[in-house]
C-alpha cells in the first residue's frame, strides 16, 4: 500500500531530523574526498541555511533555486530551504545564460545558491526577473560568514504533505523544461515503496551516483533514500568519466551504484573493465534513458553485478517499474513498484492485450500536483488519480514490462509501427559502433523514414553505412533498417543529461 504520511508533514524532519531523534547523528551521512559528514553536522548545516535564507527574506512557499555541484552545501541548502516551508528548484549549475534566465524567470524564485562560476549568469538573469531578491554563492566569504553566525538548531516549518517541496523538471527534449510540483508526501511514498520495499536501502548501505543530485533520480537514489534509514552516500564534484567512477569506486566501496545507460556503456568500454573490483556493490540500477540488451549483457560479463533497469518520471518522482535484485530480465523494465498500479492502454483509455504496445498509465501516492503555468499539458497528463506518461509500453502476462519508446519518438514507417530502441539495440551490436540514437526525419516522398545517428569507434567509415543499414537488414523486419546514416563526434543531450532526439532530427 501506499506510504501516508500525516497530514502535517515536512520531509526535512522525515529524512533528517528523525535520524537524530533515533539516535543517529554521530553516523557518517557523507562522504566526500575531504572528509566524512555525520547525520549531526548536515542537520546542523541545513539550521544554518535555512536561518541565512530567511533573514534574506524567503518564505514559505517561495521559491529557492539551487543551482551547485554535488557536495555538503547541496545537501544543506535543500534541507534548509525544506526546513523554512520554502520549495526546491534544482538545476544544472552550468547552463548557459538563456537558459539560466528561463529558469529565474519562469520559475518566479526568490533566491538562489549557486556555485561561483554560475554566479555570473545568475545576476544578469536577475536584471530581468521582478521577484527575484537574493543571490548567495557557495563558498563565498558573505555566504560562509552568514552561515558562521546563523544558528544550528532550527525546528522545521509545519507544512502540509501536499505542500509543494521540490519542483522537479520534465526531461522532454522539445521546447522548454516543464515544472513538475511534487510534494513533501511524494517523496517518503516512493522512498518506502522502491528504496526501501524494491532497493531494499538499509542502514549500512553506501550509495554512489553517477547522474549529479539536481537530477531527481540521483535525488532520490544518493540522498533521500539512504537519509531515510541512516546509510550513507557519497558525493565527488568532478565530472563523472569512467575513470573517476572506478576511483570513486575503489576508494569509497559502495553496496549501491545509481548508474546511467551512457556510463554503463563507458564502464564496460574501459580497456581494465575485467581487473576493475566491483565485489563491493550489491546492485547496481540504471534509468533516465532505456538501456541496450547489448549494454547489459557487457555489464553482466564484465562485472556479474545485478543491474536493475527501471522507468519512472519526474510526474509520479522517481521509478514506478523495475527489475529486482536475483530476479533481472534485460530488456525489460521488469515489474509494477508494490504501492503502484501500472496499465497499459490504447488510445482512448481502454486497456490493450497482453504484448500489444500502448499508453502506459499509472497511479500511487506519487503523484504530482500538476506543470506550473501549463493547465492544458497538466489536464491532459493527469485524469483523476491517473498520470499518463508519453511512453509506449507492453507488458507480458507475467507482469514483465517492456519499454517501446517514447510517444514522440515512435515512427510509422511503411504503416507500420517502429520502436527506435529496436533498431538502436541492434546497431549496438556492431563492432563500429560506439552509441546510435534512431529519429525519423523525412523521406523523398515525405514519408518518415528511420535515421541512425552513429558514434562509431575508431576506424574509418568508408561502407560503413551501407554495412550497417544490411546489419539491420538481416537481423530485423525489412522496413526497419535506416534510410539515412549520420556520423557524429557525439549525440547532443538536454539539460538531464538524455538524448536530444529533436536536435538530431535536424541534423543536415
Amino acid at each position: 500500500m501506499p506510504f501516508e504520511p500525516p497530514e502535517e508533514f515536512n520531509m526535512a524532519d522525515w529524512f533528517l531530523d528523525d535520524r537524530l531523534r533515533e539516535g543517529r547523528g554521530d553516523r557518517v551521512a557523507l562522504r566526500t574526498g575531504e572528509r566524512n559528514w555525520t547525520y549531526a553536522e548536515i542537520a546542523a548545516l541545513a539550521a544554518r541555511y535555512g536561518g541565512v535564507l530567511a533573514d534574506a527574506g524567503v518564505e514559505p512557499e517561495q521559491r529557492v533555486i539551487l543551482a551547485l555541484d554535488d557536495g555538503p552545501e547541496f545537501v544543506g541548502a535543500l534541507f534548509g530551504v525544506l526546513k523554512i516551508g520554502a520549495v526546491v528548484v534544482m538545476v544544472n549549475p552550468r547552463l548557459p545564460d538563456d537558459a539560466t534566465a528561463y529558469f529565474v524567470r519562469y520559475t518566479r524564485a526568490k533566491a538562489a545558491i549557486v556555485e561561483a562560476d554560475a554566479a555570473g549568469a545568475f545576476r544578469r538573469a536577475a536584471e530581468g526577473a521582478p521577484c527575484f531578491r537574493r543571490l548567495l554563492v557557495a563558498r563565498e566569504p558573505e555566504l560562509a560568514g552568514a552561515l558562521a553566525t546563523a544558528p544550528a538548531r532550527r525546528d522545521s516549518f509545519r507544512t502540509h504533505r501536499d505542500d509543494s517541496a521540490i519542483w522537479l523538471f520534465s526531461g522532454g527534449t522539445t521546447g522548454r523544461p516543464k515544472a513538475v510540483l511534487q510534494t513533501h508526501a511524494s517523496y517518503a511514498n516512493t522512498t518506502e515503496c522502491y528504496g526501501k520495499g524494491v532497493l531494499g536501502i538499509r542502514e549500512d548501505d553506501i550509495t554512489m551516483s553517477v547522474p549529479r543530485l539536481y537530477f531527481g533520480y540521483a535525488t532520490g537514489s544518493n540522498l533521500l533514500f539512504p537519509f531515510s534509514v541512516g546509510a550513507s552516500s557519497v558525493l565527488f564534484r568532478e565530472h563523472p568519466t569512467a575513470d573517476v567512477v572506478f576511483d570513486q569506486i575503489s576508494r569509497h566501496r559502495p553496496t549501491i551504484l545509481v548508474n546511467v545507460p551512457k556510463m554503463v556503456q563507458m564502464m564496460v568500454d574501459d580497456p581494465r573493465a575485467s581487473e576493475r573490483d566491483l565485489s563491493c556493490l550489491r546492485l547496481a540500477t540504471t534509468a533516465g534513458e532505456a538501456l541496450p540488451v547489448e549494454l547489459h549483457r557487457r555489464w553482466d560479463i564484465a562485472f556479474g553485478v545485478d543491474l536493475l533497469d527501471g522507468l519512472g518520471t519526474a510526474e509520479m518522482w522517481h521509478i514506478f517499474l523495475s527489475n529486482r535484485p536475483g530476479d533481472v530480465r534485460p530488456g525489460t523494465l521488469g515489474k509494477a513498484v508494490p504501492g503502484f498500479e501500472v496499465e497499459v492502454r490504447d488510445d482512448d483509455g481502454a486497456p490493450v492485450p497482453d504484448g500489444q504496445v500502448g499508453w502506459l498509465w499509472v497511479r500511487g501516492g506519487s503523484r504530482a500536483i500538476g506543470y506550473w503555468h501549463r493547465m492544458a499539458r497538466t489536464v491532459e497528463a493527469f485524469r483523476g488519480e491517473w498520470y499518463v506518461s508519453g511512453d509506449m509500453v507492453s507488458r507480458d502476462a507475467d507482469g514483465i514490462f517492456t519499454y517501446a519508446g517514447r510517444a514522440d519518438d515512435m515512427l510509422k514507417v511503411s504503416g507500420k509501427w517502429l520502436s527506435p530502441r529496436e533498431v538502436e539495440s541492434c546497431l549496438l551490436e556492431h563492432p563500429a559502433v560506439e552509441e546510435v540514437a534512431v529519429v525519423g526525419v523525412p523521406g523523398e516522398a515525405g514519408l518518415t523514414v528511420p535515421r541512425a545517428c552513429v558514434v562509431r569507434r575508431k576506424g574509418p567509415d568508408s561502407g560503413l553505412a551501407d554495412e550497417l543499414r544490411a546489419w539491420v537488414r538481416e537481423r530485423l523486419e525489412p522496413y526497419k533498417y535506416p534510410r539515412e546514416v549520420v556520423f557524429l563526434e557525439s549525440l547532443p543531450r538536454t539539460h538531464l543529461g538524455k538524448v536530444d532526439r529533436a536536435a538530431l532530427r535536424n541534423v543536415s
